[in-house]
Formats: structure tokens, C-alpha cells, sequence
């Protein structure tokens, strides 16, 4: 296990996402529970609770986790939201459609005429085109996840 989280967050690393943020989201990920302590995270990777601490406060910044409190006890449990990739992908459109409007703005200040114009009018487009699959995708998604698990694969003979 320990070695696809290493990988997992290697993979998460090249994407963008902080080196430690990472690894504690794969961490997260193949929990049981989907939930773990600071202490558990810290045992796990080998890694610092200042780490921990730095890691888990950027993953509930960006909303991939959330913090709850043990029953009767005053330990946090850092736990990953139901639904996760379907939120970030959803705010991913409502960044995409930011940045359109942006670029248009930019266009038109700069001329359609103009090179720069041009360009930030095609990167206005390539986004909408993006933000138009990315919701048709969103809602296959909610279709698909409606009618249940698919079913198993036939063994093989």
C-alpha cells in the first residue's frame, strides 16, 4: 500500500498539488475508513506533525478534506469529502468560465485585429469548449452514479 501512495502522490505532485498535501491525500484515499488521525498520518508516511499540520490545512483549503472530531474525545479525524472529484471538477468549471470571461474582456480590449486579440479570443474559445464537455461529462456522471454500480465482469474461463 505504502508504495502505491508514493506513486499515487508522485502522480498528483506532477499534476501541481504540493508534494506532502499530496501524499497525505493518497494516504486518505486508501484508508479504510477514508479518515485518519494526525498521528495516523504522521506513523504512515514518517513524517512530521508540522508536515501533517501544513498538508491538511491546503487540502481543506482547496475542499478535498474535511476535519471531524473523534466521539468523546478532542482528536480530529481528517476525512475525505463524499462526492470529492465531482466537486472539484465542478469548481474547475466555474473556473474555466472565469477565465473565458476574462480573456473576452481582454480581447475585446485588445482588438480582434490585433495578434493578441486573436489569441486570447481562441483561448476564450478553447475554454468554453472545454467548460461545454466538462458539463455534459458532469451529467453522464449523475446519470451513471443514479443507476448504481455496474455490474462484475464474467470470470474468465
Amino acid at each position: 500500500m505504502g508504495r502505491f501512495v508514493e506513486r499515487f502522490a508522485g502522480e498528483l505532485t506532477q499534476a501541481g498539488m504540493q508534494r506532502m498535501a499530496a501524499r497525505v491525500f493518497a494516504a486518505l484515499l486508501v484508508s479504510d475508513g477514508a479518515a485518519l488521525t494526525a498521528a495516523e498520518l504522521g506513523e504512515r508516511l514518517r513524517i512530521s506533525p508540522a508536515a501533517v499540520s501544513g498538508a491538511v490545512r491546503y487540502l481543506t483549503q482547496v475542499n478535498m478534506i474535511g476535519r471531524e472530531r473523534d466521539p468523546g474525545s478532542r482528536r480530529e479525524r481528517y476525512v475525505l469529502h463524499e462526492g470529492m472529484w465531482y466537486e472539484i471538477f465542478t469548481r474547475r468549471d466555474e473556473i474555466l468560465s472565469r477565465w473565458q470571461k476574462t480573456l473576452l474582456e481582454g480581447a475585446a480590449t485588445l482588438g480582434p485585429e490585433t495578434a493578441a486579440g486573436a489569441r486570447l479570443s481562441e483561448t476564450a474559445e478553447f475554454f468554453q469548449f472545454l467548460n461545454d464537455g466538462l458539463l455534459q461529462l458532469m451529467d453522464r456522471w449523475r446519470e451513471r452514479k443514479s443507476l448504481g454500480p455496474p455490474p462484475s465482469p464474467p470470470p474468465s474461463s
